[in-house]
């Protein structure tokens, strides 16, 4: 399993996640990886994270660890099911339209990995900043639609 981030400004992180991802696993990379992150990416405090309703995501002691950071960023209210509106979706449909192209198709686990890093490490800024400049447009087409799917 993979975990990543992205902004506008720059692409974040990327872990490789060995074990099924629980709480504890998920708070760690939050705490390691995504806190520097957000404070180098939003100095002034002003940055929004987003997270799915995954269980490791709304587990009491990751949402105590964001109240505990609120001054730092914000935790994005997030509805329930609510794939088409999340960016890094379309993020990891890309990479995985990119690992199904590639011939020979990856012959074991490392080389699949290497390959979703070196896709990772390789995303163009546009892309990444198409995504988070469509979030507005995303948010209006789920009201539109009173909560159905949409187009994204």
């Amino acid at each position: 399993m993979l975990w990543g981030t992205f902004s506008w400004a720059a692409l974040g992180p990327i872990v490789v996640v060995e074990q099924t991802m629980k709480a504890a696993n998920y708070l760690n990379i939050i705490a390691d990886q995504l806190h520097p992150y957000m404070a180098f990416v939003f100095p002034t405090g002003n940055g929004i994270f987003q997270q799915d309703n995954a269980p490791c995501h709304k587990a009491r002691i990751v949402l105590e660890w964001f109240e505990e950071h609120t001054d730092e960023f914000h935790l994005m209210s997030w509805p329930p099911n609510s794939p088409d509106l999340n960016p890094m979706e379309h993020i990891w449909d890309a990479t995985e339209r990119q690992l199904r192209a590639q011939t020979p198709p990856c012959p074991n686990i490392s080389i699949l990995r290497d390959g979703c890093l070196d896709i990772w490490y390789n995303l163009s800024p546009v892309m990444y900043q198409k995504l988070m400049a469509s979030m507005p447009r995303r948010v209006a087409a789920v009201f539109k639609a009173k909560g159905g799917a949409t187009r994204y």
